[in-house]
Protein backbone atom coordinates (compact mmCIF):
# COMPACT_ATOMS: atom_id res chain seq x y z
CA UNK A 1 0.00 0.00 0.00
CA UNK A 2 1.40 3.27 -0.79
CA UNK A 3 2.09 5.98 1.78
CA UNK A 4 -0.36 8.16 0.36
CA UNK A 5 -3.01 5.36 0.64
CA UNK A 6 -2.45 5.11 4.18
CA UNK A 7 -2.71 8.68 5.03
CA UNK A 8 -5.54 8.98 3.07
CA UNK A 9 -7.15 6.10 5.14
CA UNK A 10 -6.23 8.19 8.33
CA UNK A 11 -7.67 11.04 7.31
CA UNK A 12 -10.49 9.66 6.39
CA UNK A 13 -11.11 8.02 10.47
CA UNK A 14 -10.07 11.17 11.98
CA UNK A 15 -13.42 12.70 9.69
CA UNK A 16 -15.20 9.57 11.65
CA UNK A 17 -13.97 9.50 14.47
CA UNK A 18 -14.91 13.95 14.82
CA UNK A 19 -18.32 13.69 12.82
CA UNK A 20 -19.45 10.91 15.84
CA UNK A 21 -18.40 12.93 18.33
CA UNK A 22 -20.68 16.07 17.12
CA UNK A 23 -23.49 13.39 16.68
CA UNK A 24 -22.82 12.04 20.00
CA UNK A 25 -22.92 15.66 21.36
CA UNK A 26 -26.04 16.48 19.79
CA UNK A 27 -28.12 13.60 20.60
CA UNK A 28 -27.10 14.41 24.61
CA UNK A 29 -28.25 18.07 24.03
CA UNK A 30 -31.72 16.64 22.66
CA UNK A 31 -32.76 14.35 25.04
CA UNK A 32 -31.54 16.88 27.48
CA UNK A 33 -33.92 19.24 26.73
CA UNK A 34 -36.56 16.60 26.46
CA UNK A 35 -36.01 15.63 29.84
CA UNK A 36 -38.18 16.56 32.93
CA UNK A 37 -37.96 20.40 32.76
CA UNK A 38 -41.40 21.83 30.87
CA UNK A 39 -40.62 24.81 28.78
CA UNK A 40 -42.51 27.83 30.12
CA UNK A 41 -45.28 28.85 27.75
CA UNK A 42 -45.86 32.50 26.49
CA UNK A 43 -47.33 34.47 29.50
CA UNK A 44 -50.47 35.32 26.80
CA UNK A 45 -51.57 31.45 26.26
CA UNK A 46 -51.30 30.89 29.95
CA UNK A 47 -53.18 33.75 30.98
CA UNK A 48 -56.93 33.19 29.84
CA UNK A 49 -56.85 29.76 31.95
CA UNK A 50 -58.20 30.84 34.83
CA UNK A 51 -61.49 32.53 33.51
CA UNK A 52 -61.48 29.61 31.58
CA UNK A 53 -61.83 26.85 34.48
CA UNK A 54 -63.99 26.79 37.78
CA UNK A 55 -65.25 24.93 39.92
CA UNK A 56 -68.72 24.13 41.40
CA UNK A 57 -67.88 24.88 45.03
CA UNK A 58 -70.82 24.43 48.24
CA UNK A 59 -71.38 28.33 49.55
CA UNK A 60 -72.60 26.73 53.27
CA UNK A 61 -69.50 25.24 53.71
CA UNK A 62 -66.84 26.12 51.33
CA UNK A 63 -66.72 22.45 50.46
CA UNK A 64 -65.26 21.59 47.01
CA UNK A 65 -67.64 19.64 44.88
CA UNK A 66 -65.92 18.85 41.69
CA UNK A 67 -64.41 20.56 38.87
CA UNK A 68 -67.05 22.19 36.19
CA UNK A 69 -66.17 22.52 32.00
CA UNK A 70 -64.78 25.23 30.67
CA UNK A 71 -66.73 28.79 29.58
CA UNK A 72 -67.12 27.15 26.35
CA UNK A 73 -69.06 24.54 26.97
CA UNK A 74 -72.62 25.42 29.46
CA UNK A 75 -72.70 24.49 33.27
CA UNK A 76 -74.93 21.72 34.25
CA UNK A 77 -75.23 20.65 37.55
CA UNK A 78 -73.37 17.36 37.41
CA UNK A 79 -70.57 19.60 35.70
CA UNK A 80 -67.07 18.23 36.85
CA UNK A 81 -68.97 14.69 38.02
CA UNK A 82 -68.04 11.72 35.66
CA UNK A 83 -69.54 11.19 32.51
CA UNK A 84 -70.31 15.04 32.72
CA UNK A 85 -70.34 17.74 29.65
CA UNK A 86 -67.23 19.25 28.67
CA UNK A 87 -64.76 16.84 31.04
CA UNK A 88 -62.48 16.57 28.11
CA UNK A 89 -62.03 20.50 28.30
CA UNK A 90 -61.76 19.99 32.20
CA UNK A 91 -59.21 17.61 32.06
CA UNK A 92 -57.50 19.62 29.13
CA UNK A 93 -57.32 22.73 31.09
CA UNK A 94 -56.49 21.22 34.58
CA UNK A 95 -53.26 19.33 32.49
CA UNK A 96 -52.16 22.86 31.10
CA UNK A 97 -52.45 24.42 34.90
CA UNK A 98 -50.41 21.49 36.33
CA UNK A 99 -47.86 21.07 34.32
CA UNK A 100 -47.59 25.26 33.79
CA UNK A 101 -45.29 27.26 35.86
CA UNK A 102 -46.66 30.91 36.83
CA UNK A 103 -44.96 33.66 35.44
CA UNK A 104 -43.09 36.48 37.77
CA UNK A 105 -47.01 38.37 37.90
CA UNK A 106 -48.36 35.51 39.19
CA UNK A 107 -45.76 34.01 41.59
CA UNK A 108 -46.53 37.50 43.07
CA UNK A 109 -50.35 37.16 43.27
CA UNK A 110 -50.09 33.83 45.10
CA UNK A 111 -47.65 35.29 47.73
CA UNK A 112 -50.04 38.20 47.80
CA UNK A 113 -53.08 35.48 48.54
CA UNK A 114 -51.30 33.26 51.19
CA UNK A 115 -50.48 36.69 53.23
CA UNK A 116 -54.22 37.93 52.99
CA UNK A 117 -55.20 34.66 54.10
CA UNK A 118 -53.31 34.39 57.51
CA UNK A 119 -54.91 37.63 58.42
CA UNK A 120 -57.48 37.14 60.90
CA UNK A 121 -59.99 39.84 59.94
CA UNK A 122 -59.80 40.92 56.57
CA UNK A 123 -61.17 43.78 53.56
CA UNK A 124 -62.23 41.91 50.56
CA UNK A 125 -63.59 44.99 49.22
CA UNK A 126 -60.77 45.18 46.66
CA UNK A 127 -60.77 41.71 45.86
CA UNK A 128 -60.88 41.03 41.48
CA UNK A 129 -63.95 39.52 40.88
CA UNK A 130 -64.68 35.70 39.80
CA UNK A 131 -66.14 35.13 36.56
CA UNK A 132 -68.63 32.65 36.88
CA UNK A 133 -70.96 31.15 34.35
CA UNK A 134 -74.67 32.24 34.90
CA UNK A 135 -76.50 29.59 36.77
CA UNK A 136 -80.45 29.87 38.01
CA UNK A 137 -81.29 29.98 41.96
CA UNK A 138 -82.29 26.08 41.77
CA UNK A 139 -78.47 25.39 40.84
CA UNK A 140 -76.92 27.65 43.09
CA UNK A 141 -79.09 26.35 46.15
CA UNK A 142 -79.02 22.96 46.27
CA UNK A 143 -81.83 22.00 49.25
CA UNK A 144 -84.55 19.66 50.50
CA UNK A 145 -88.28 20.65 51.27
CA UNK A 146 -89.63 20.53 54.47
CA UNK A 147 -92.72 19.77 55.35
CA UNK A 148 -95.67 22.48 56.61
CA UNK A 149 -98.25 20.52 57.73
CA UNK A 150 -98.82 21.45 61.53
CA UNK A 151 -97.47 19.11 64.16
CA UNK A 152 -97.51 18.69 67.86
CA UNK A 153 -94.26 17.48 69.55
CA UNK A 154 -92.49 17.42 73.17
CA UNK A 155 -89.18 19.73 73.30
CA UNK A 156 -87.58 18.88 76.34
CA UNK A 157 -89.47 20.70 78.90
CA UNK A 158 -91.88 22.44 76.25
CA UNK A 159 -94.83 21.28 73.91
CA UNK A 160 -94.35 22.73 70.72
CA UNK A 161 -96.91 23.57 68.08
CA UNK A 162 -95.15 23.23 65.02
CA UNK A 163 -96.60 24.87 61.92
CA UNK A 164 -99.68 25.50 63.57
CA UNK A 165 -100.55 28.86 61.60
CA UNK A 166 -98.66 28.11 58.47
CA UNK A 167 -98.40 30.88 55.72
CA UNK A 168 -100.66 30.40 52.76
CA UNK A 169 -97.95 30.88 49.76
CA UNK A 170 -95.97 27.88 49.25
CA UNK A 171 -92.38 28.62 48.68
CA UNK A 172 -89.47 26.21 47.88
CA UNK A 173 -86.49 25.46 49.72
CA UNK A 174 -84.28 27.48 47.30
CA UNK A 175 -86.55 30.47 45.88
CA UNK A 176 -86.03 33.06 49.17
CA UNK A 177 -84.41 33.66 52.74
CA UNK A 178 -86.94 32.87 55.56
CA UNK A 179 -86.51 35.37 58.70
CA UNK A 180 -86.95 33.43 61.56
CA UNK A 181 -87.98 34.97 65.51
CA UNK A 182 -89.42 34.54 68.78
CA UNK A 183 -91.80 36.99 70.73
CA UNK A 184 -95.09 37.16 72.85
CA UNK A 185 -98.03 38.29 71.45
CA UNK A 186 -97.19 41.51 72.88
CA UNK A 187 -94.63 42.56 70.11
CA UNK A 188 -97.20 41.78 67.08
CA UNK A 189 -97.25 45.50 66.29
CA UNK A 190 -93.88 44.81 64.51
CA UNK A 191 -95.25 42.09 62.05
CA UNK A 192 -96.32 44.45 59.37
CA UNK A 193 -93.53 47.00 59.39
CA UNK A 194 -91.03 44.32 59.75
CA UNK A 195 -93.10 42.44 56.60
CA UNK A 196 -93.22 45.65 54.44
CA UNK A 197 -89.36 45.68 54.38
CA UNK A 198 -88.86 42.04 54.43
CA UNK A 199 -91.23 40.80 51.80
CA UNK A 200 -90.17 37.09 52.03
CA UNK A 201 -91.39 34.16 54.81
CA UNK A 202 -91.16 34.50 58.24
CA UNK A 203 -91.14 31.95 60.83
CA UNK A 204 -92.53 33.21 64.15
CA UNK A 205 -92.11 31.02 67.33
CA UNK A 206 -94.84 32.55 69.94
CA UNK A 207 -94.21 31.79 73.83
CA UNK A 208 -98.02 31.13 74.78
CA UNK A 209 -98.34 29.72 78.41
CA UNK A 210 -101.25 29.01 80.49
CA UNK A 211 -104.13 32.02 80.16
CA UNK A 212 -101.40 33.71 77.60
CA UNK A 213 -102.17 31.14 74.88
CA UNK A 214 -106.21 32.36 74.03
CA UNK A 215 -104.66 35.81 73.71
CA UNK A 216 -102.17 34.94 71.60
CA UNK A 217 -104.54 32.83 69.37
CA UNK A 218 -106.57 36.40 68.84
CA UNK A 219 -103.54 38.25 68.35
CA UNK A 220 -102.44 35.43 65.18
CA UNK A 221 -106.01 35.76 64.33
CA UNK A 222 -106.47 39.57 64.25
CA UNK A 223 -102.71 39.76 61.96
CA UNK A 224 -104.53 37.80 59.74
CA UNK A 225 -107.34 39.05 59.35
CA UNK A 226 -107.67 42.93 60.41
CA UNK A 227 -103.89 43.78 58.96
CA UNK A 228 -101.74 43.53 55.98
CA UNK A 229 -102.64 40.25 53.55
CA UNK A 230 -99.09 39.98 53.72
CA UNK A 231 -99.79 38.33 57.11
CA UNK A 232 -101.26 35.51 56.05
CA UNK A 233 -99.06 34.87 52.77
CA UNK A 234 -95.87 35.00 54.60
CA UNK A 235 -95.94 34.66 57.82
CA UNK A 236 -95.96 30.76 59.55
CA UNK A 237 -96.61 30.96 63.57
CA UNK A 238 -95.39 28.27 65.83
CA UNK A 239 -96.84 28.24 69.20
CA UNK A 240 -94.66 26.84 72.52
CA UNK A 241 -95.51 26.39 76.05
CA UNK A 242 -94.16 24.38 79.15
CA UNK A 243 -95.04 21.44 80.62
CA UNK A 244 -96.31 22.60 83.74
CA UNK A 245 -97.89 25.55 82.35
CA UNK A 246 -100.38 24.24 79.56
CA UNK A 247 -103.30 26.02 78.29
CA UNK A 248 -106.89 24.62 79.18
CA UNK A 249 -108.23 24.53 75.60
CA UNK A 250 -105.67 23.93 72.35
CA UNK A 251 -107.99 24.08 69.28
CA UNK A 252 -107.23 22.39 66.05
CA UNK A 253 -104.76 24.39 63.91
CA UNK A 254 -107.73 24.30 61.13
CA UNK A 255 -110.09 26.07 63.47
CA UNK A 256 -107.66 28.56 63.79
CA UNK A 257 -106.80 29.55 60.38
CA UNK A 258 -110.62 29.48 59.31
CA UNK A 259 -111.25 31.25 62.30
CA UNK A 260 -112.50 35.35 62.16
CA UNK A 261 -111.98 38.47 64.41
CA UNK A 262 -113.92 41.32 64.69
CA UNK A 263 -111.76 43.56 63.57
CA UNK A 264 -113.20 46.60 65.21
CA UNK A 265 -111.73 45.71 68.96
CA UNK A 266 -108.74 46.54 68.00
CA UNK A 267 -105.59 44.63 68.24
CA UNK A 268 -105.64 42.54 71.87
CA UNK A 269 -101.85 43.94 72.24
CA UNK A 270 -103.22 47.16 72.74
CA UNK A 271 -103.26 48.27 76.54
CA UNK A 272 -102.30 45.25 77.95
CA UNK A 273 -100.27 45.56 81.95
CA UNK A 274 -97.98 43.35 81.07
CA UNK A 275 -98.10 42.51 85.17
CA UNK A 276 -101.14 40.65 84.78
CA UNK A 277 -99.91 38.45 82.01
CA UNK A 278 -99.85 35.19 82.64
CA UNK A 279 -96.31 34.23 82.36
CA UNK A 280 -94.96 37.36 84.68
CA UNK A 281 -97.37 36.62 87.03
CA UNK A 282 -96.36 32.96 87.48
CA UNK A 283 -92.40 34.92 87.23
CA UNK A 284 -91.86 33.09 84.45
CA UNK A 285 -88.63 33.76 82.88
CA UNK A 286 -88.70 34.19 79.06
CA UNK A 287 -87.38 31.14 77.08
CA UNK A 288 -85.74 33.08 74.23
CA UNK A 289 -83.24 30.37 72.67
CA UNK A 290 -85.92 28.04 72.28
CA UNK A 291 -88.24 30.26 70.61
CA UNK A 292 -85.17 31.10 68.27
CA UNK A 293 -84.16 27.25 67.93
CA UNK A 294 -88.11 26.56 66.66
CA UNK A 295 -88.43 29.25 64.51
CA UNK A 296 -85.18 28.37 62.65
CA UNK A 297 -85.75 24.74 62.30
CA UNK A 298 -88.66 25.17 60.81
CA UNK A 299 -88.11 27.36 58.16
CA UNK A 300 -89.32 26.25 54.83
CA UNK A 301 -85.93 28.11 53.02
CA UNK A 302 -82.34 26.83 53.05
CA UNK A 303 -81.06 30.09 54.46
CA UNK A 304 -82.38 31.66 57.16
CA UNK A 305 -82.01 34.76 59.17
CA UNK A 306 -82.20 34.31 62.98
CA UNK A 307 -83.00 37.84 64.51
CA UNK A 308 -85.33 39.43 66.45
CA UNK A 309 -88.86 41.08 65.84
CA UNK A 310 -87.74 44.38 66.31
CA UNK A 311 -85.38 45.01 63.93
CA UNK A 312 -86.16 45.47 60.42
CA UNK A 313 -83.69 45.08 57.66
CA UNK A 314 -83.29 47.27 54.93
CA UNK A 315 -85.66 46.74 51.96
CA UNK A 316 -85.04 44.09 49.45
CA UNK A 317 -82.49 41.86 51.29
CA UNK A 318 -83.97 38.52 50.36
CA UNK A 319 -83.61 39.33 46.97
CA UNK A 320 -79.88 40.73 46.48
CA UNK A 321 -78.48 37.81 48.68
CA UNK A 322 -79.80 35.76 46.54
CA UNK A 323 -78.59 37.46 43.50
CA UNK A 324 -75.53 37.52 45.19
CA UNK A 325 -75.47 33.72 46.24
CA UNK A 326 -76.02 33.17 42.19
CA UNK A 327 -73.86 35.16 40.43
CA UNK A 328 -70.97 33.74 42.05
CA UNK A 329 -68.48 35.84 41.74
CA UNK A 330 -66.58 37.08 44.98
CA UNK A 331 -63.63 35.11 46.39
CA UNK A 332 -64.82 35.18 49.55
CA UNK A 333 -67.65 32.80 49.10
CA UNK A 334 -65.01 30.11 48.05
CA UNK A 335 -62.86 30.39 51.10
CA UNK A 336 -63.02 26.87 52.53
CA UNK A 337 -64.24 27.72 56.29
CA UNK A 338 -67.62 27.55 57.10
CA UNK A 339 -69.40 30.78 56.76
CA UNK A 340 -72.56 33.09 57.82
CA UNK A 341 -73.66 36.59 56.21
CA UNK A 342 -73.64 39.43 58.74
CA UNK A 343 -75.58 42.35 59.09
CA UNK A 344 -74.39 45.79 60.72
CA UNK A 345 -77.03 46.95 63.14
CA UNK A 346 -78.70 50.51 63.85
CA UNK A 347 -80.88 52.49 66.26
CA UNK A 348 -82.73 55.52 65.17
CA UNK A 349 -84.39 57.75 67.38
CA UNK A 350 -88.20 57.61 68.13
CA UNK A 351 -89.12 60.78 66.01
CA UNK A 352 -87.85 59.43 62.95
CA UNK A 353 -88.57 56.12 60.87
CA UNK A 354 -85.63 53.57 59.52
CA UNK A 355 -83.82 54.53 57.04
CA UNK A 356 -84.77 52.72 53.07
CA UNK A 357 -80.89 52.73 52.17
CA UNK A 358 -77.77 53.30 53.32
CA UNK A 359 -77.10 56.93 51.83
CA UNK A 360 -79.94 57.93 54.17
CA UNK A 361 -78.57 55.78 56.49
CA UNK A 362 -74.87 57.50 57.01
CA UNK A 363 -76.41 60.72 56.88
CA UNK A 364 -78.74 60.07 59.72
CA UNK A 365 -75.32 58.81 61.40
CA UNK A 366 -73.73 62.13 60.64
CA UNK A 367 -76.65 64.12 62.02
CA UNK A 368 -76.55 61.96 65.21
CA UNK A 369 -80.52 60.79 64.61
CA UNK A 370 -78.91 57.04 63.99
CA UNK A 371 -76.58 55.24 66.56
CA UNK A 372 -74.82 51.76 66.10
CA UNK A 373 -76.65 49.15 68.42
CA UNK A 374 -76.58 48.98 71.57
CA UNK A 375 -74.29 51.49 72.18
CA UNK A 376 -75.44 52.67 75.35
CA UNK A 377 -76.18 50.02 76.50
CA UNK A 378 -73.14 47.00 75.12
CA UNK A 379 -71.38 48.81 72.45
CA UNK A 380 -68.68 45.55 72.54
CA UNK A 381 -71.56 43.06 71.87
CA UNK A 382 -72.32 44.79 68.36
CA UNK A 383 -69.28 46.32 67.76
CA UNK A 384 -68.44 45.15 64.09
CA UNK A 385 -65.48 44.75 62.78
CA UNK A 386 -64.45 47.65 60.18
CA UNK A 387 -67.59 49.47 61.49
CA UNK A 388 -65.76 53.21 60.15
CA UNK A 389 -64.88 51.78 56.98
CA UNK A 390 -68.31 50.47 56.20
CA UNK A 391 -69.79 53.87 57.31
CA UNK A 392 -67.36 55.40 55.33
CA UNK A 393 -68.32 53.19 52.08
CA UNK A 394 -70.25 54.62 49.29
CA UNK A 395 -73.61 52.58 48.62
CA UNK A 396 -74.02 50.49 45.36
CA UNK A 397 -76.65 48.72 43.98
CA UNK A 398 -76.04 44.91 44.55
CA UNK A 399 -74.70 43.37 47.41
CA UNK A 400 -71.24 42.40 48.13
CA UNK A 401 -68.96 41.13 50.99
CA UNK A 402 -67.59 44.08 52.41
CA UNK A 403 -65.18 42.12 55.30
CA UNK A 404 -64.61 38.72 56.32
CA UNK A 405 -64.19 39.16 60.77
CA UNK A 406 -63.14 37.00 62.93
CA UNK A 407 -64.72 36.52 66.97
CA UNK A 408 -61.36 36.49 67.99
CA UNK A 409 -59.46 39.84 69.79
CA UNK A 410 -61.47 43.28 70.44
CA UNK A 411 -64.56 41.54 68.96
CA UNK A 412 -64.23 37.70 71.14
CA UNK A 413 -67.47 38.59 73.07
CA UNK A 414 -68.94 40.29 69.70
CA UNK A 415 -72.67 38.94 69.03
CA UNK A 416 -72.96 39.05 65.04
CA UNK A 417 -77.08 38.45 63.39
CA UNK A 418 -76.54 36.81 60.07
CA UNK A 419 -77.74 34.78 57.22
CA UNK A 420 -77.24 31.39 57.39
CA UNK A 421 -78.45 27.71 57.46
CA UNK A 422 -79.75 25.05 59.83
CA UNK A 423 -76.08 23.67 59.82
CA UNK A 424 -75.04 26.17 62.06
CA UNK A 425 -74.98 25.36 65.62
CA UNK A 426 -78.44 26.22 67.65
CA UNK A 427 -78.68 28.21 70.55
CA UNK A 428 -78.17 26.77 73.80
CA UNK A 429 -81.86 26.41 75.65
CA UNK A 430 -80.76 26.67 79.08
CA UNK A 431 -80.09 30.64 78.74
CA UNK A 432 -82.85 33.17 79.02
CA UNK A 433 -83.67 36.54 77.49
CA UNK A 434 -83.72 38.37 81.27
CA UNK A 435 -80.19 36.02 82.17
CA UNK A 436 -78.42 38.35 79.34
CA UNK A 437 -75.76 36.57 77.18
CA UNK A 438 -77.92 34.10 75.51
CA UNK A 439 -75.96 34.27 71.88
CA UNK A 440 -72.71 33.89 73.46
CA UNK A 441 -72.33 30.19 73.77
CA UNK A 442 -73.64 30.08 70.12
CA UNK A 443 -70.77 32.49 69.45
CA UNK A 444 -67.92 30.77 71.02
CA UNK A 445 -68.99 27.10 69.21
CA UNK A 446 -69.12 29.62 65.73
CA UNK A 447 -64.99 30.63 66.83
CA UNK A 448 -64.07 27.49 67.87
CA UNK A 449 -65.18 26.12 64.29
CA UNK A 450 -63.19 28.58 62.36
CA UNK A 451 -66.50 30.41 61.03
CA UNK A 452 -65.99 33.55 58.71
CA UNK A 453 -68.13 36.10 59.67
CA UNK A 454 -69.28 37.76 55.87
CA UNK A 455 -70.10 41.35 56.67
CA UNK A 456 -72.05 42.75 54.04
CA UNK A 457 -72.14 45.56 52.16
CA UNK A 458 -75.20 47.71 51.28
CA UNK A 459 -77.77 45.76 53.87
CA UNK A 460 -78.26 46.35 57.52
CA UNK A 461 -80.89 46.55 60.04
CA UNK A 462 -82.79 48.82 62.52
CA UNK A 463 -84.08 48.24 65.83
CA UNK A 464 -87.85 49.88 65.76
CA UNK A 465 -87.68 53.56 66.71
CA UNK A 466 -86.50 54.62 70.32
CA UNK A 467 -82.60 54.73 71.23
CA UNK A 468 -81.78 52.06 74.19
CA UNK A 469 -80.43 53.30 77.48
CA UNK A 470 -79.21 51.25 80.10
CA UNK A 471 -81.48 50.94 83.59
CA UNK A 472 -80.73 49.73 86.63
CA UNK A 473 -82.43 46.58 87.72
CA UNK A 474 -81.60 44.59 90.54
CA UNK A 475 -83.40 41.79 90.06
CA UNK A 476 -81.70 41.11 86.42
CA UNK A 477 -78.57 41.42 87.77
CA UNK A 478 -79.09 38.70 90.49
CA UNK A 479 -80.63 36.56 87.19
CA UNK A 480 -76.96 38.19 84.99
CA UNK A 481 -74.91 36.45 87.76
CA UNK A 482 -76.89 33.02 87.68
CA UNK A 483 -76.20 32.41 84.09
CA UNK A 484 -72.92 33.32 83.52
CA UNK A 485 -72.30 30.95 86.72
CA UNK A 486 -74.05 28.26 84.26
CA UNK A 487 -71.86 29.27 81.60
CA UNK A 488 -68.50 29.43 83.28
CA UNK A 489 -69.40 26.33 85.11
CA UNK A 490 -71.48 23.93 83.11
CA UNK A 491 -71.88 24.93 79.71
CA UNK A 492 -68.08 26.01 78.53
CA UNK A 493 -67.21 22.68 79.80
CA UNK A 494 -69.59 20.75 77.75
CA UNK A 495 -68.67 23.03 74.65
CA UNK A 496 -65.09 22.24 74.69
CA UNK A 497 -66.25 18.54 74.77
CA UNK A 498 -67.69 19.11 71.81
CA UNK A 499 -66.11 21.64 69.85
CA UNK A 500 -63.12 21.48 71.22
CA UNK A 501 -61.26 24.59 71.97
CA UNK A 502 -59.22 27.50 69.54
CA UNK A 503 -57.18 30.27 70.72
CA UNK A 504 -58.43 33.51 70.98
CA UNK A 505 -62.43 31.81 71.31
CA UNK A 506 -64.16 33.02 74.61
CA UNK A 507 -67.55 33.38 75.48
Amino acid sequence: MSMFSILRRNWALRVSVVLNICVLLYVCAHFGSSGPWIEEPPTNWAAPLQSETFSTVDLVNGTQKGAASSSVVPATKDAGSKGSRGGNVTKLARARLLTTKPTLNNEAKVETVDKTDQRRNQTVKNEAPIVRPTMSLKEAVLCNEKSSEPRRAQRGDYWVLYNYVPMSMAVRCWESVTYTTHADYTFLDNLEPLLERWRAPISIAMHAPGTDFPATLDAIKYSRNCGSPLVSQLVTFHVFFSSKHVPKVVPPSEKVMSGTYNCTLGPPWINVTLSKMYKNEKKLLYPVNVGRNIARESAPTFYVFASDIELYPSPNLPAKFLNMIRRKDQPALYKPNPKVFVLSIFEVDEKNQPPNNKTHLIQMLKAGTAIPFHKKLCSGCHNVPRSKEWQETPETEDLHVFHVGKRIGSFVHWEPIFIGTNNDPLYDERLSWEGKSDKMTQGYALCVLDYDFLILDNSFLVHRPGIKIFKKDAHREMLTAKTNALIKKIIIPELKILYGTRKGCAV
